[in-house]
């Protein structure tokens, strides 16, 4: 383990950022967001949560696939690049990482994603364990401990220094090449950091909520049950709970006519929206209630069902703090177990 003065953060991201992108939490207009390092930018490590996910470091909002070019009656398609550029995103939390491995499921599957694909390969992930969970954050349901995140190098902030451990053969490298800024870190200290926020987590609001009656083989359980409907009655459909979400995987591919070339391109895509299925038969999911019941039970009962009971709710705590019509994962599964379903 090693460990950087605080007050050295600014040289260690000016050096990461010699050779490859820097991705990391920036404050932008009172908001937090991961994005690109620059000198001027006001780095803050000490948020808990971006407003979104990081999770477009590797599944962006939206990306070009390929374009098609016509010369006279000539036409010649250009693919979309795939990432080249090595880049290090800094000071992801435990729930986003589980996020990514999520979304790995899902992108590196057969048939593979080969543009999600590259940005993984590229990608160094720089983990950063939480020191002051919110009350909103029920990361522990789902078996992620916030204070040893996990990653290619897994860190740990105090407001003296930051503590560094290389985990994958990529962190092993990274750290080689930087090795001139660390001196021998404390563990005994970083064990008492990991300590001190595993007792605030046993104390959180939602540390004890149950997945009774959730995950692999539960959908004739849970499909039809009334309880959907009334807890659909209050959603709005405006899909903040996805576009907010480190897990949700949905996109549509559309083509945008420039005039002289059509781009196709790859955009988030939310299943709340009521276009999200049409077809060309019609909707396949005509109710909010169906869009509503879709999401939650992909979360709980799909995705586990289908890879090894691996849940894709990741306990962040972003909809619990952000749906305007308090319509979160936390609530449906207490409404589920206060009717004993």
């Amino acid at each position: 383990m090693y460990k950087i003065a605080r007050d050295k953060l600014p040289a260690l991201f000016q050096l990461l950022a010699s050779e490859q992108e820097l991705i990391l939490p920036i404050n932008s207009g009172n908001q937090v967001n991961f994005g690109l390092w620059s000198e001027e930018a006001e780095v803050s490590l000490d948020a808990l949560n971006s407003v979104k996910s990081p999770k477009d470091a590797f599944f962006p909002q939206g990306e070009d696939l390929y374009t098609v070019k016509k010369d006279g009656k000539k036409l010649s398609i250009e693919p979309g690049s795939l990432k080249e550029q090595d880049f290090v995103i800094f000071g992801m939390r435990a729930c986003d990482y589980r996020g990514v491995e999520v979304l790995d499921k899902v992108f590196l599957s057969d048939p593979v994603d080969n543009y999600y694909k590259a940005r993984r390969e590229h990608g160094t992930i720089i983990t950063m364990a939480c020191s002051e969970p919110e009350e909103t954050c029920f990361c522990k349901v789902f078996d992620i401990d916030c204070t040893t995140p996990g990653g290619d190098i897994q860190t740990w902030l105090d407001k003296d220094a930051l503590y560094w451990q290389p985990v994958s053969e990529k962190g092993v490298a990274l750290t080689a090449k930087i090795s001139e800024l660390f001196t021998d870190g404390d563990e005994e200290k970083v064990e008492a950091m990991k300590k001190a926020t595993q007792e605030i987590v046993e104390k959180l609001p939602y540390a004890d909520l149950s997945l009774k009656g959730w995950g692999a083989g539960m959908t004739d359980e849970k499909f039809d049950s009334p309880v959907w409907e009334n807890l659909a009655d209050s959603c709005l459909a405006c899909g903040t709970c996805t576009f907010i979400c480190p897990t949700c995987q949905c996109y549509d591919i559309k083509d945008y006519n420039t005039g002289s070339n059509v781009h196709r391109y790859r955009c988030w895509d939310s299943c709340m929206y009521s276009d999200f299925t049409m077809m060309a038969h019609g909707n396949n999911r005509t109710t909010q209630m169906q869009r509503f019941r879709q999401r939650f039970m992909h979360k709980l009962v799909y995705f586990p069902t289908n890879n090894e009971g691996m849940y894709s709710c990741v306990g962040c705590g972003r909809c619990v703090g952000k749906c305007p019509s308090s319509l979160n994962i936390v609530k449906v599964i207490k409404k589920f177990e206060e009717k004993g379903e």
